[in-house]
């Protein structure tokens, strides 16, 4: 059930927070401020020093039940224990690794690789994404997912990277089952922390609008 709840969480909402920080506690500052803006799932990248911290401090204070914890750019199994010993309800890797891909299915821990061809997509589905990664999303762009969509229709996409308050009901109406957001979210955060939460909000907000067109 709890990677059923972790899904729910991701896919419910529609918005990843994709974080990067400079260490663990500008990590933690940020994410604290996206779940203030409404979002249920954070992916705290293994480029975080100390990542593995941050993602056990996170499940501490948020239970599965509020907010799923996540580990971003996981290139290999070790990785993926690691942060799953940390609490990560999920993993996200760059692109598809079929040790990776077993590994959290022996946890029941949900996968979410990359892919940048329609060949990544199936590869990345035959090992047992959960939900593909759109990545670099910036480059694809939305019609990338509607072309591929055509074929593969039963792919769940969701793009990370080009997401923005701006473009966000594009990728939804192109047939996204969620957003993965970084700098796009996070920026200025440095600075006031509490303009991610007013930009996450407005991502929901986008949303849930372009679901109801």
């Amino acid at each position: 059930m709890v990677k059923l709840d972790t899904l729910q969480k991701i896919v419910g909402p529609g918005l990843v927070a994709v974080i990067r920080a400079s260490s663990a506690e500008q990590a933690a500052r940020i994410a604290h401020a996206c779940v203030d803006g409404g979002i249920q799932a954070l992916e705290v990248t293994f480029t975080v020093p100390n990542a593995a911290a941050a993602i056990a401090e996170l499940t501490a204070r948020y239970p599965p039940s509020q907010v799923a914890i996540g580990a971003g750019t996981v290139l290999d199994p070790e990785t993926a224990r690691t942060a799953i010993l940390a609490g990560a309800q999920f993993v996200v890797s760059p692109s598809s690794d079929a040790a990776t891909a077993r590994l959290c299915r022996r946890y029941q821990v949900a996968y979410l690789p990359g892919a940048a061809t329609p060949g990544e997509v199936v590869r990345a589905l035959e090992d047992g994404a959960d939900i593909v990664k759109v990545f670099p999303g910036d480059v694809l762009g939305p019609a990338f997912v509607k072309a591929v969509r055509g074929p593969l229709p039963h792919a769940p996409l969701m793009p990370t990277g080009g997401v923005s308050v701006d473009t966000a009901e594009q990728w939804i109406r192109a047939g996204c089952v969620a957003l993965g957001v970084g700098s796009e979210l996070t920026k200025g955060a440095d600075d006031n922390v509490g303009l991610v939460s007013t930009r996450a909000a407005q991502l929901l907000a986008a949303i849930r609008k372009a679901r109801a067109a």
